[in-house]
Order: C-alpha cells, then structure tokens, then sequence
C-alpha cells in the first residue's frame, strides 16, 4: 500500500528536524492533577530555607498557599509573604517537587504543559537529575533543564545539559528559543524532551526546537552522564544567580500552573 503524500512528507519532516517522538502508546508515568491534593505516591515536596543551591531568595515550603491542586491544575505559586518556619525567616516562599524514587527513568519522552508566570525575578523550571550520582557530584552525573525562563524575558525559553567534572570543573551547554508570537504567561504550552541515548531532541508543542549529541562525564565514558535513570524536578524560585532579584515592578503572587505531566517509553 502506497503511503499517502502528507504522511510521506511528514516523515521527511520529522526527519530533518531531528527524529522527534511521535507519540502514540499511553504513557508509563504520568499525573493529570485531576484529584484535590497532590498525589505523594508520584511526587515529594522539597522543604529548603537556604536558596536551593543558586543563590536564591525564597524559602520552599509545602503549605497550601504555595503548592496545591485546584481545577485539574497544579499550581506552585511564588509569595513575597515572610515566612517563618520554625525560626527561619525569608522574602519570599514558594515549592519545588521532585518525582525521585517515584519516578525515575532511562530514555524517552517526558511532556509537561504548563503556563509560566512573569515578572523580574522569576525564575520556573522543569527539570531533571540523576536518581543515583553513579559518576560523581554535580555535575559529573549530569542535569538535564527541559524548561527554563526568566521571567523579564517572557518570550525566550532555555534548554541545557550539565555535565563534565565535579562542580567547579562542571561544564554545560545551553540553547534558547524565542516564542514567534505572543508570551509564555499568555497560554498554556507543552514542554518536551525527547532523550535517547546519543542525542537529546527538546520540543515545544510537539514541534523540535533544540537538538544536543555531544556531552561528557569526568566519571565514565560517553554518553555518560545520560546513560542512567533520571527523576522530574519541577519548581518556581525567586531570584538567584541565572534570574537576578526582583524589583519594583515584580507583581506577586506569581503561578507556575501545570495542566499535566506524561512520560512515555
């Protein structure tokens, strides 16, 4: 049976843009927030006061005015609340969950949609580290940034991979994409990675924007780091080094709201 001419042009498509996924099982992993509470058999709130290691400003909390599910979504939302947890004090609060030893994969495709906020300062990110450290501290064994944003560049998105020695010796490589039309803040958008084991594809909306093939581990051969199982991050932060602090103009509340998240094989 002869293939029909779309079908044929779509494969040549796909092709030149680097091999995306085109996803047709269910998923083997995912959470569509549809219940009342976040589901603690698929995610682990990370509690931290000190920044999370970039130097940030906010303090990450479980409270419902920081981390919940409303309306199908979830919603991790930025404060400028002082917090005090237990003699602790900061500016701001927000949330940061992790899938670690809940979800935990080698290879495939992970799909987030979500809506951003905006605002000097700001800083989402879907993210992914290593479940086991097999070739050394970071970033020996690896980091792999799906989405990353800065909230006074509503239109510009970033996609890295961290790898080489042990930080000061780490190394990285980043790419940016600028949205055509309108800002991330605006609508919902589907966040993606297609990760294999010589190349990395990252896709918004289903269509390829970014491709990376080459990386290293200081601990191992290639395509170590990104040889090994890797978990979800998914946070909101508020300042640090990558973002800057914000200023007179950042409105808060900010929402980071997910609509789902989906892994496939």
């Amino acid at each position: 049976m002869r293939l029909p001419i779309f079908a044929m042009f779509l494969g040549l498509l796909l092709a030149m843009w680097g091999a995306a996924t085109v996803v047709a099982e269910p998923p083997v992993w995912s959470d569509e927030f549809s219940g009342e509470h976040l589901d603690y058999t698929k995610w682990e709130c990370e509690v931290n006061a000190f920044g999370g290691g970039n130097q940030e400003l906010q303090m990450y909390t479980d409270r419902p005015e920081n981390i919940r599910v409303e309306n199908g979504k979830l919603i991790i939302e930025a404060r400028r609340d002082n917090p005090n947890i237990a003699g602790t004090m900061r500016e701001y609060s927000s949330a940061r969950i992790r899938s670690k030893r809940r979800g935990d994969w080698m290879y495939g495709r992970i799909d987030v949609r979500a809506k951003l906020p905006t605002g000097r300062g700001i800083w989402p990110a879907i993210w992914m580290l290593p479940s086991d450290e097999k070739y050394g501290g970071w970033a020996s064994s690896g980091e792999i940034d799906i989405m990353e944003y800065k909230g006074q560049e509503p239109k510009r998105l970033y996609s890295s991979l961290h790898f080489g020695g042990a930080w000061p010796k780490n190394r990285f490589k980043t790419a940016t994409y600028d949205l055509p039309k309108g800002e991330f803040s605006q609508d919902f958008h589907t966040f993606s990675i297609d990760w294999r084991k010589y190349k990395v594809v990252w896709l918004l909306d289903d269509m390829p924007v970014q491709t990376m093939t080459e990386w290293d581990s200081d601990g191992g051969a290639f395509p170590a780091p990104f040889d090994q199982p890797f978990h979800l991050l998914i946070n909101l932060a508020v300042g640090g080094g990558f973002v800057g602090p914000p200023d007179a103009s950042t409105v808060f509340p900010q929402k980071l709201e997910v609509d789902f998240v989906r892994v496939y094989k």
